[in-house]
């Protein structure tokens, strides 16, 4: 990185790095070296401008007063956050050495864990998995929020594909389902309120009462988990109906014959017991769906959180084809639209590194078992050593008394790269002092657009910081005494040279990065109007067989939930993220802290009148699993029978040093082998 001139004023283009599908363009103010402010750029079409509270706050996080700006080393007992500085070369020589000793019993006992702390291709998943690959660890199988949908729309369309989400605003009907779009995708719900201002009709999917559905025409405040009963019943009426594409579905589908047989056993009756709706309100929105054209359906991750999530993501990607919405480009459905990300992954992570070496995967959201496992011949050795970087898993993994419990293992070396102390990093025997996004080079894509943008460092890092790019390759650097394999070029390369492979032999020009800061990937405007589906048939896949050699029913049905409300625990609980907060990453910013004041409860009036319980009142939250403390809040957001616990905070900021998280357990998806944090019951008490 260059150095910036003496009493300067300059204006750097970058990327938001977090997890979010807007993936912003920042132009960041710089005034004699320091960032004084951070703003959308005006000149990207999607930021337009504009950004969200948290992100504004981004000068706030960089030069926050508990960054990390040393390599730290563990001074006390695990999970105490006692350490003394240390310099970076006593840091990797001790990290190196560790590690080195336990690959030469075995390399799988060591596990990196990673995730969207940052979605940038460099310090996200290049040197990092260089490193790994070379080592010979275990890998991560990566699911702690998007593989249930994501498997569930590749075993449908082929692919993270959808439509482009600019188009969403010349649409006549948009079903915004699972998703607080104002919360979690700011520019897509501008593009909603040009088509509302326009005479499009806005309709909520969801068991919140959230801000998003205060702004729609209606809300359908189903029961958590119940989605893919309400599609199938949308279907079953669009068949009753013949609110139909025959054309389309003959040319353009595979298996409408058994997909006609499943839906005609959900009658929008047996559904709206299922759902907890009224039946009326399933056979408007059918007929709604069924009628006007266009419409869309702008989907989100949050639906998928159950135990029959990836279920859920199949069923509603039927509908599009159903009744030809495809046909227009504001019609049809977006998760997605990663897919068609041009990135040069292979170039980036060297996974040829591996050899004949074929290494165990551990599931990231099962980490609390995957800690707590002795080993056996059948599982592989117990986990030595965990490397952690862009997650804070001890606050936002399930079933977090577990997660604690296998990090507070004295005999497990943990490393872990941040910005801040945070829940996990407290147990870490180093911590290594990590840049922000104003700090380092980066390249991004979205799963909100089609663009890729590239992030430029605009100052230089606070104290010793250094990117995980850097990080890795000093580390692989320490490594190259012992192994001389980690002495090769590839480990040297710089983060811009890494931003260079990640587009090259693409059509991204990166050049053209360099001047605008953001490129457009050439999509067609209504990508699957004449079908073209990215599956081996070419076309939307109802009944995707290949689901069979997995285990997985080749047609979408609705899954009930793991856990259904009992005597004990009469309470469905959700934990969607907190307004100001995504996931833990800004949870200790004051000015965002201040706005959420404390963890809070959402009840229906109802079921904290039963149990005595005022607004404001301290709560007691448990199952079989543990419990948590916080506050109660009767807003009007939560339905009867369901509590909303609004997240994430980290838990040493919980009044018992816990978050919702402890409530929360490690059963996967039915799809893609992802967590279940809105599949969990639980009951309330009021603490005096």
């Amino acid at each position: 990185m260059s150095a910036l001139p003496d009493s300067a004023v300059t204006t750097v283009t970058g990327a938001c790095p977090h997890d979010c599908p807007d993936t912003c363009s920042l132009r960041t103010t710089v005034i004699d070296g320091v960032a004084t402010r951070v703003q959308g750029n005006a000149e990207h079409p999607h930021t337009g401008g504009v950004l969200c509270a948290k992100v504004s706050k981004y000068t706030e996080r960089t030069y926050h007063a508990d960054r990390v700006r040393q390599p730290l080393k563990r001074s006390g007992p695990k999970g105490s956050g006692q350490f003394t500085p240390v310099s970076w070369d006593e840091a990797l020589g001790d990290i190196a050495r560790r590690l080195h000793t336990i690959a030469q019993r075995n390399p799988e006992a060591i596990l990196p864990y990673s995730y969207a702390g940052t979605m940038g291709q460099v310090q996200g998943e290049s040197m990092d998995r260089r490193f790994f690959h070379q080592l010979g660890a275990s890998l991560l199988d990566r699911t702690i929020c998007a593989s249930a949908g994501s498997e569930a729309l590749t075993a449908t369309y082929g692919g993270k594909l959808g439509m482009r989400v600019e188009f969403f605003a010349e649409s006549q009907l948009i079903l915004i389902w699972g998703s607080n779009a104002i919360t979690s995708s700011l520019h897509f719900w501008r593009y909603a309120q040009e088509a509302k201002r326009n005479g499009a009709r806005l309709v909520c999917i969801d068991p919140r009462k959230s801000e998003t559905a205060d702004k729609c025409h209606e809300h359908l405040q189903l029961l958590p988990g119940t989605d893919a009963a309400l599609a199938l019943a949308l279907m079953h009426e669009l068949i009753r109906n013949d609110w139909l594409d025959h054309d389309y579905i003959a040319q353009h589908t595979l298996g409408w014959d058994a997909l006609k047989a499943r839906v005609l056993e959900w009658p929008p009756a047996r559904a709206a017991a299922v759902c907890g709706l009224q039946e009326a309100q399933i056979t408007a929105l059918a007929r709604a769906y069924g009628t006007t054209r266009p419409a869309a359906i702008r989907l989100n991750y949050g639906m998928q959180r159950a135990r029959g999530g990836g279920n859920a993501v199949r069923a509603i990607a039927c509908l599009p084809a159903l009744v030809g919405a495809w046909r227009h480009r504001a019609g049809g459905l977006l998760l997605s639209s990663s897919g068609v990300s041009p990135f040069n992954k292979a170039a980036l992570q060297l996974p040829q590194l591996l050899g004949d070496r074929r290494p165990r995967t551990l599931n990231m959201s099962t980490i609390g078992d995957v800690l707590l496992h002795p080993g056996d011949a059948h599982w592989g050795p117990q986990v030595e050593a965990v490397v952690v970087y862009n997650s804070n898993p001890v606050a936002v993994a399930p079933e977090s008394a577990k997660v604690a419990a296998g990090f507070a293992r004295e005999d497990l070396f943990t490393v872990v790269l941040e910005h801040f102390l945070t829940d996990t990093a407290d147990h870490a025997d180093y911590v290594l002092p990590a840049t922000t996004q104003l700090e380092h080079w980066d390249i991004h894509g979205s799963y909100g657009h089609t663009d890729v943008l590239l992030n430029r460092p605009a100052i230089a890092p606070e104290g010793q910081a250094r990117s995980n790019a850097q990080i890795f390759s000093a580390l692989a650097a320490h490594m190259a005494r012992l192994e001389p394999a980690f002495a090769a070029p590839h480990f040297q390369a710089s983060d811009e040279a890494l931003c260079r492979t990640a587009v090259a032999q693409t059509a991204v020009d990166f050049d053209a990065l360099l001047q605008h800061g953001f490129a457009r990937i050439p999509v067609a405007d209504a990508p699957f109007a004449e079908g073209g589906f990215a599956t081996p048939s070419g076309k939307c896949e109802f009944d995707n067989p290949l689901l069979a050699k997995r285990g997985i029913n080749t047609l979408p049905d609705y899954l009930p939930n793991y856990e259904t409300p009992t005597a004990a625990y009469p309470l469905a609980m959700i934990s969607p993220p907190a307004r100001n907060f995504l996931n833990s990453s800004f949870a200790n910013v004051a000015s965002l802290q201040r706005m959420e004041e404390r963890p809070l409860l959402e009840l229906h009036p109802d079921d904290a009148a039963t149990r005595g319980i005022a607004d404001g009142d301290a709560l007691r939250v448990f199952n079989a699993r543990g419990e948590h403390v916080c506050h109660a809040s009767l807003n009007g957001r939560a339905r009867a029978g369901v509590v909303v616990g609004l997240g994430l905070w980290w838990r040493k900021h919980g009044a018992n040093g816990t978050n919702v998280n402890e409530l929360t357990h490690q059963q996967l998806t039915d799809i893609g082998r992802a967590p279940c944090f809105y599949d969990c019951a639980v009951q309330v008490e009021r603490l005096a």
